[in-house]
């Protein structure tokens, strides 16, 4: 809805007894243009300011330290305060007692679902279905919004090819062209793109630009890259996002061309303004601004007028804007055009978020009790969670299993709850998450024995665990020997049927400041792993994970593998679901599994060298681009996914093997579901070009589609290709499109070798 086309009748509260009135509100821009007429300077840049909650508590927000800010005017949104009693009586702080009443946002990182928790983001991406992933983000709307959050720090849309990095659970992988997808799918599903609904939220896309490509994986690091690889490679999903109407926007932590982020005005103004046309606000991230401190960039005030500068409009938590700028403008180090630009932004998505209208829009208790955690919710959060395991390995068709029998599941994530939810899930009721063994229990039946021990720690290491574990998501440290813990393993794995290992990190282990450099399994489970496998009972590795792992031992040993990530509060229920055959596996890999940390960075769209290893592969050979102790191949590549049935490729062909500028050709490919079971499949094309006026990637995923096969049935798919999807950004930064021949792949992941050729004339 288009707020500034007219006016309209409207509910205001009345400062002394609450209660509402009929008021008339203007057009957005003469609203918002009065309203700043009547601001102090103070009362501006207060809207600038962005504080956590702080002391809040309900029944006390009034005798709170950042009331009285709110009441001064220094106060334009709060994030981290849940409950929609709190945040009532807070935002009455601002439009009753505050002398323009003003209404606050009011943010959290509703990152992948709130109370009803879905899979981690990278987990998200790997059903590879857009309408499963906005329907997510609308679920998690519909439920905060009920509970009082009107904006969340959501999507995370970092492409990132380096699984040492812990945020890369926050992400949708390496690929551009996969990530803008589910980028758009998720601003779509948090802001429905009508703000005006009450169970709409904004969306702030992050972090701006290029975290994911932090170097030696390390959380808040230096980044450096040429530009051509950002407009390429990292640039895409944010585009997306901003293409598809996200409200606002978060500056990343690391640095661009020798200026961070927060501060780079080439990237907020020249980027994100001048080239894509973004009109929303800009917000740092957690004390972005005085971190520049730190990085050399000058003091408090000096940094502060960098931010504003360059193209931020919010300052979370540093307070920079708030005690610095009116010193700034004494002395024309900004400009108060500059400030009331900002403001302007910040009361522009005030208004479209309809809080001028109704303050209290986002405070129905009735709401809160009835649109949260519904059994509605986690019923789709458990469908969508069993779209998101991917299979690995299943040997001998270990799986699906039987529901009779006996099942040893043991693991020190098999009964795990707190850990279910992975990181960056704030909202969770950790209490009300499904575990594995309790999902096993309740899918298997009455006729399944189902007998656990937790086998091992996480780690030898207690501190380690400890590091591990934050948040709350213990996982109840047992203080018995290793020794003693295998003992009672090996037991109940000797009187079972199968295996069932719950192994892997803990949901701690990845997501922020999570970097590690061994991604291997830690060793305490390592070693309980090959113990179960000597036992010569077939074994099931459940693997949670929120990151690719380096799994070589893993695979050669273990029949079976599902990789299950951390699939959100139902995931006990979703992966038993898996398990058991009453859904089968359909996820698909969105990032590369290296043999090897010494491979990293490792993705699938890499380029050539002028020595490339070609069809040696395996065999070392010398003046070629290889290792001397290591293939150069992943482990499991990017698009990579096995399902409990087979689907077999056949009659690929395109509609004409010449296309103009102007028009179009098809793809077309079979695809025959060839095994025992139902399944879905994710059907993937990827593009080559073969010569450019710059070098261009062995491969590149330009479409998919997710298709259901019944068992034996056939169907044909077919992709639509145009001068769009061939186009790239030259040395010169344009987006271009060159004559010349291309290679179509269609298949299964990105080691799909099918292919047909086409040439490209002006």
């Amino acid at each position: 809805m288009n707020y500034s086309a007219f006016c309209f009748s409207v509910f205001g509260y009345s400062q002394k007894k609450g209660t509402k009135k009929s008021v008339t509100i203007k057009p957005k821009t003469e609203f918002v243009a009065e309203l700043m007429a009547k601001m102090t300077l103070d009362e501006k840049i207060g809207q600038l300011n962005l504080p956590t909650s702080g002391d809040i508590t309900t029944g006390a927000a009034n005798s709170s330290d950042v009331a009285k800010n709110i009441e001064e005017g220094k106060v334009g949104g709060l994030f981290n305060i849940k409950s929609v009693e709190k945040i009532k009586e807070v935002q009455k702080i601002a439009v009753e007692k505050s002398r323009l009443k003003i209404p606050l946002l009011f943010g959290m990182d509703v990152i992948h679902g709130y109370e009803t928790t879905f899979p981690i983001p990278l987990g998200l991406s790997c059903t590879w279905d857009m309408k499963l992933i906005e329907r997510s983000a609308q679920i998690a709307a519909q439920e905060a919004s009920a509970d009082g959050i009107n904006w969340t720090f959501s999507p995370m849309v970092d492409i990132s090819r380096d699984p040492r990095w812990g945020r890369v659970s926050e992400g949708s992988g390496e690929d551009a062209f996969l990530g803008s997808q589910i980028a758009k799918a998720m601003v779509k599903g948090y802001q429905q793109d009508d703000l005006s609904k009450n169970n709409s939220i904004l969306s702030c896309v992050k972090h701006f630009a290029l975290y994911g490509a932090s170097e030696a994986g390390r959380d808040y690091n230096t980044v450096d890259m040429s530009r051509i690889k950002m407009y390429n490679d990292y640039f895409p999903p944010y585009k997306a996002a901003v293409d598809a109407g996200a409200g606002s926007v978060m500056a990343s932590f690391n640095e661009i061309d020798g200026i961070p982020a927060t501060g780079n005005k080439w990237l907020m103004t020249e980027v994100l303004r001048n080239e894509w046309g973004f009109k929303g606000f800009v917000v740092t991230d957690y004390t972005g601004i005085p971190e520049m401190i730190a990085h050399g960039m000058g003091d408090l005030q000096t940094v502060s007028a960098l931010a504003l500068n360059a193209g931020v409009e919010m300052d979370m938590v540093g307070e920079g804007f708030l005690t610095t700028l009116k010193k700034s403008l004494e002395e024309n180090k900004v400009s108060i055009e500059e400030i009331d630009n900002a403001v302007r932004l910040i009361l522009n998505a005030k208004y479209d978020l309809g809080l001028f209208q109704d303050p209290y829009k986002y405070c129905d208790v009735k709401r809160a009790k009835n649109e949260v955690f519904t059994s509605a919710n986690r019923l789709e959060a458990r469908k969508i969670a069993s779209q998101s395991l991917v299979l690995l390995k299943n040997e001998k068709q270990v799986l699906p299993l039987k529901k009779s029998g006996t099942i040893a599941v043991i693991g020190p994530l098999a009964d795990a709850k707190e850990n279910m939810a992975g990181t960056w899930s704030v909202a969770t009721n950790m209490d009300k998450s499904i575990s594995l063994i309790a999902g096993i229990i309740e899918v298997a039946g009455n006729e399944t024995n189902v007998l656990y021990a937790k086998g091992s720690n996480l780690d030898y290491d207690a501190s380690f665990e400890e590091k591990a574990t934050m948040f709350g998501k213990t996982l109840h440290r047992d203080d018995r020997t290793a020794a003693a813990l295998l003992a009672e393993a090996l037991k109940i794995a000797n009187q079972s049927d199968v295996i069932v290992a719950a192994l892997g990190e803990s949901a701690e282990m990845s997501g922020e400041s999570s970097s590690r450099t061994n991604l291997q399994i830690p060793q305490a489970q390592k070693d309980l792993l090959q113990a179960l496998v000597k036992t010569g009972k077939p074994v099931v590795l459940v693997l949670f994970t929120g990151r690719p792992l380096v799994l070589v031992q893993e695979n050669e040993t273990v029949p079976a593998i599902l990789n299950t990530w951390f699939a959100g509060s139902e995931a006990g229920s979703a992966i038993a679901d898996v398990l058991f055959g009453d859904e089968n596996p359909s996820g698909k890999l969105t990032t590369t599994f290296p043999r090897s940390a010494g491979q990293i960075p490792i993705y699938y769209s890499h380029k050539n060298t002028g020595r490339p290893l070609g069809n040696t592969e395996g065999k070392f050979e010398k003046f070629k681009s290889n290792y001397i102790d290591e293939r150069n191949e992943p482990l499991f590549p990017f698009g990579f996914g096995l399902s409990y049935t087979t689907f077999d490729y056949s009659n690929l062909k395109l509609s004409s093997d010449k296309m103009k500028f102007d028009g179009k050709i098809s793809a077309s490919v079979d695809i025959t579901n060839t095994g025992n079971y139902d399944g879905k499949e994710v059907v993937q094309l990827y593009t080559r070009d073969l010569v450019g006026s710059v070098t261009r990637p062995l491969k590149e995923l330009k479409g998919f589609q997710k298709i259901t096969l019944k068992k034996g049935e056939k169907k044909t798919v077919t992709f639509e290709i145009s001068v769009e999807d061939l186009k790239f950004y030259n040395s010169d930064l344009e987006f271009v499109a060159e004559p010349g021949l291309f290679e179509v792949y269609i298949g299964t992941s990105s080691d799909a070798e099918k292919k047909v050729s086409f040439e490209l004339n002006k």
